[in-house]
């Protein structure tokens, strides 16, 4: 993983990988997965698009 930008810290863990969890246990964990899935977006867009994978099966 590069170098995080300034406010990304609390969607990665140190290795870099994404946390699914809130950092805050009292925070709705519904409403942080959207976070994590825009988020991720953001580097869809900044690095280039993979094609999205939906839970029907891998995008063609």
């Amino acid at each position: 993983m590069g170098i995080l930008r300034r406010g990304d810290e609390p969607m990665h863990y140190e290795d870099g990988s994404h946390r699914w969890v809130p950092p805050d246990p009292d925070m709705d964990q519904e409403a942080w997965e959207v976070s994590v899935r825009a988020h991720q977006e953001k580097h869809r867009e900044m690095f280039g698009a993979r094609p999205k994978a939906t839970r029907d099966g891998p995008a063609t």
